[in-house]
């Protein structure tokens, strides 16, 4: 029987598993593993996610599992997402979807974000939390890589109302090498089929001397789907398989988004302490409506927000705001 969650379409054996070992074959159905058994339960603000443009200032209540779909060479988070989950399971905490958004709410958290792994691996259980959260009116949102079949993004779409997709790089050749994919198309169809329906923000870790390249093609891809688009650029710090690599230099990134930034004004980069590049400028007048703090590593914070009523206070240009 063969899994349709991910565009790996694995064949999956009686008993046995696919890619991102998550899933089995009951003999009847394609079933989870690992349901309702999370790897990380926290609180923390929706800017750290990254999330600019969804929810400013909200904490959320992080949530993730095991295993995903992807290779990723320089994974941050390959203690999770490339390790046996089976081996994980006993350090991973079982909360039913009804508990999980009871704590949600007495932490008084504003948003579920599923975070440090791949969503896809864990659908099942997913719905279910999200079934919970929407009764008890609590949006949910989540990161993900985008290389979902078109049947599980629908579903993807009924969970969560706010995305960010990683667009990792666009050549066949950066896909074999750095990913274990053979193409990011369904990444990019299913941008596209996102951001018509949901909020979505785009994340993108630069690997100099391999998807540093597609810079501009990115840029125009997302630019296309829409200008408006919040991009998150990443100083990425070589971890896992990488974790030799020289650290990237931040001239050299910043230089490489002097024409993006024609095409997106909504274009962040990040995951450094100290950027100069985390604040919502308006498109039009060109004015700081929204200060942050990057604290690097996932860190950033809200500092000031001047468009409170959802528009430039110099200009009265409409700055898109996701709240719910």
């Amino acid at each position: 029987m063969r899994c349709n969650f991910c565009e790996r379409r694995c064949a999956i054996a009686p008993g046995g598993t696919g890619f991102c070992r998550m899933y089995t074959w009951s003999g009847e159905a394609v079933v989870e593993r690992f349901p309702h058994r999370w790897s990380s339960c926290g609180t923390s603000c929706l800017e750290s996610m990254p999330f600019y443009h969804a929810f400013p200032d909200s904490r959320c209540l992080v949530i993730g599992t095991a295993g995903c779909n992807f290779r990723c060479r320089y994974c941050s988070n390959a203690y999770v997402a490339k390790a046996d989950p089976l081996l994980q399971q006993d350090r991973m905490v079982h909360l039913p979807p009804r508990d999980l958004v009871a704590r949600a709410k007495k932490l008084r958290c504003r948003a579920i974000v599923f975070n440090v792994n791949e969503p896809t691996v864990s659908l099942p259980s997913l719905l279910e939390v999200g079934a919970e959260a929407r009764a008890a009116a609590i949006p949910m949102g989540c990161l993900t890589n985008g290389y979902a079949t078109e049947e599980a993004i629908e579903l993807l779409a009924t969970v969560f109302s706010f995305f960010n997709i990683s667009l990792k790089g666009l050549s066949p050749a950066f896909g074999r090498a750095c990913l274990g994919i053979e193409s990011v198309a369904p990444v990019l169809r299913n941008i596209r089929r996102l951001a018509k329906a949901c909020h979505v923000e785009v994340t993108t870790p630069i690997v100099p001397g391999a998807n540093d390249g597609d810079i501009e093609a990115m840029a125009d891809f997302l630019a296309g789907v829409d200008p408006e688009i919040p991009w998150h650029v990443l100083r990425l710090l070589p971890e896992d398989e990488m974790q030799d690599a020289e650290n990237p230099s931040i001239g050299a990134i910043d230089s490489a988004l002097q024409s993006a930034r024609k095409k997106l004004p909504f274009l962040y980069f990040h995951n450094f302490v100290g950027s100069d590049w985390v604040d919502t400028r308006c498109p039009a007048c060109k004015a700081a409506v929204i200060e942050r703090i990057s604290l690097g590593c996932g860190g950033d914070r809200l500092k000031t927000m001047r468009c409170q009523d959802g528009r430039c206070p110099e200009c009265g240009y409409r700055i898109r705001i996701f709240n719910g």
